[in-house]
């Protein structure tokens, strides 16, 4: 009798390795790495991008009616060599195809405009995200208009801080995810990526 527990406790055990694997590993695959993006800008470096120097006219656009869980935009981190696809929304379904984009009625989507916060989780689509410092870029891309980040903070908070997600007066960008990085189960923090907008434009 305890033989034939025992390997069912095993099994089961088995079972949701497995099926954790498989998650990881789904959610995994929808980051594409690209080498390349770091020799773009590693050549791009020699050009001065301070935001305080910088001069940009953002055109702003009536909102786009998304559904949660809808494609709507891409995010380059040249730094980390990866992209990924944005969707609407924030919950854990949608988590699990890529990034998500808050919807809150203190953010906004880039051409907004306002305050655009991304999440995705640490073990998947945002990891080596700590490898980024104060002055990488980052660029988002939604209807053919690429939006140029640059980062100007990072910092560590607690999970239920709520002043991360809160309005702004510039075009802002943020990323957040859980922490620590190496956590195992419910992380009791989240890393936080700011950034403000130096410059956009289309998509040819």
């Amino acid at each position: 009798m305890i033989r034939k527990l025992s390997i069912t406790f095993i099994t089961l055990g088995l079972l949701v390795v497995l099926w954790n694997g498989c998650q990881w590993w789904m959610e995994s695959q929808v980051v594409s790495y690209d080498p390349e993006l770091q020799t773009e800008l590693r050549q791009s470096a020699s050009v001065s991008k301070n935001p305080n120097d910088a001069t940009y006219t953002l055109d702003h656009v009536s909102a786009e009616t998304y559904e949660t869980g809808e494609g709507m935009e891409e995010l380059t981190i040249p730094k980390l060599g990866k992209k990924y696809p944005v969707y609407y929304g924030s919950d854990p379904d949608t988590l699990e195809k890529g990034i998500g984009m808050y919807d809150t009625s203190f953010t906004t989507s880039p051409s907004e405009g306002g305050h655009t916060a991304l999440a995705g989780h640490r073990e998947t689509t945002f990891v080596g995200l700590d490898g980024l410092v104060e002055g990488d870029f980052i660029y988002l891309t939604e209807n053919n208009i690429e939006y140029e980040y640059q980062i100007n903070k990072i910092w560590v908070t607690d999970a239920e801080d709520t002043s991360v997600l809160v309005p702004k007066s510039s075009p802002t960008l943020t990323l957040t995810t859980c922490y620590p990085f190496d956590f195992m189960g419910s992380a009791p923090e989240r890393f936080i990526v700011q950034a403000d907008l130096v410059k956009q434009q289309e998509i040819q």
